[in-house]
């Protein structure tokens, strides 16, 4: 309910403001024919059911079978079928209570987990493309929507960085005592993981901070629009980065593989990144105040990352924690749950106000132009 409620709410509420987008998560083009117009939005919405049950139906029989020889016939459905849901869904909720730590050395169910959040996280929208062009196939040939290819991209790029640096970071430190091959599927485990996954092998009040600060960046960016995962988004950030890339060649556009990105989008890319932003930092300060205030930095020893840790895996509903959430004070709690809360609905929200706002000023004027120095 928490992976799917929240695509229909998503769609309840745009349509209520005359936006016809029904699975498209964050609002940032103008309609679902501009983002895939080969792709039918009718069967689209019955094919998030289709997906996500038969893909959670999947990962269950697959980790059922994995889990029958350690717990048994009977005593494996359970747990089976609650990770499979948790981890198609982007929850990182575990029946285990150190999450999936005791199973670092069983590369097969970390991948089977890993498959289900990446498949989770890329969005319904890309995976009814990808199904389109390599399971139907219809008769005439399409390709992959400009959206679906900067998702799986970016996806891609995150994904491989993320398991390269991670295993540079905790090759020697917290994956030291596992053979190699186990080393390699557990920093690929948490590249998946952080980005709004939750689910952890490894303690991370025992990792490297340049492994926190890392999974601080990555949980940042979360998912993709219209799947279950939390985040900015990467499509977000790549609308960002393309821009920045675009401007350094010296294109006045955001361009990508040959197509030009809207200006509208890139104002909405923008918008969103500069709200997540000061919430998180704003966060951030409060925790500084409440939970470690009137203390030195010598004395603090490594607590500001901690609770920079916490703030961006709330706000992201990302879920993982170097250690500090049990103590947290009243406020710090409460303004955990305030993150959690703007993290899922906020971004939606602002959205949607950037949107609504752009409909009511089209048709109206604009000031004269005066320039601004920057840098």
């Amino acid at each position: 309910l928490g992976g799917l409620g929240i695509i229909a709410f998503t769609s309840y509420i745009l349509m209520a403001l005359g936006v016809r987008l029904p699975l498209h998560h964050e609002a940032l083009s103008r309609s679902p024919a501009d983002i895939a117009p080969h792709v039918d939005y009718a069967s689209l919405g019955r094919n998030v059911v289709r997906f996500t049950l038969g893909l959670e139906l999947i990962g269950a029989l697959a980790l059922y079978l994995l889990w029958l020889p350690r717990f048994g016939g009977v005593e494996a459905i359970w747990p089976a079928v609650f990770h499979a849901v948790s981890a198609f869904c982007n929850a990182g909720f575990s029946t285990f209570s150190d999450s999936l730590m005791g199973f670092q050395q069983a590369p097969g169910p970390l991948l089977v987990v890993m498959a289900l959040v990446v498949l989770g996280g890329i969005g319904f929208l890309t995976l009814e493309e990808s199904y389109l062009i390599t399971v139907k196939r219809p008769a005439r040939r399409i390709q992959l929507s400009l959206h679906s290819r900067i998702v799986l991209t970016a996806t891609a790029i995150l994904l491989v960085g993320g398991w390269a640096l991670f295993a540079l970071l905790e090759w020697q430190v917290s994956l030291a005592d596992l053979a190699w091959g186990d080393r390699l599927t557990n920093s690929l485990f948490m590249s998946v993981t952080t980005r709004t996954a939750g689910f952890n092998t490894v303690d991370y009040a025992q990792v490297t901070d340049g492994s926190n600060f890392l999974t601080v960046l990555l949980m940042a960016v979360g998912g993709s629009p219209s799947s279950t995962a939390g985040g900015l988004k990467t499509t977000t950030i790549a609308i960002i980065g393309l821009v920045a890339l675009s401007r350094m060649r010296g294109y006045d556009a955001t361009l990508f593989q040959g197509r030009t990105v809207p200006p509208e989008t890139v104002q909405r890319a923008v918008g969103l990144f500069v709200f997540a932003f000061g919430v998180m930092a704003a966060a951030i300060l409060v925790f500084s105040v409440t939970e470690i205030a009137w203390v030195p930095a010598a004395q603090a020893q490594g607590q500001f990352l901690k609770y920079m840790f916490e703030a961006v895996s709330a706000f992201n509903t990302v879920g993982l924690s170097m250690g500090v959430t049990g103590e947290l004070s009243g406020i710090g709690r409460g303004l955990t749950v305030a993150l959690m809360f703007i993290g899922r609905v906020g971004p939606l929200t602002f959205a949607a106000a950037l949107l609504t706002r752009r409909r009511l000023d089209e048709d109206q004027f604009r000031y004269a132009y005066e320039d601004v120095a920057i840098g």
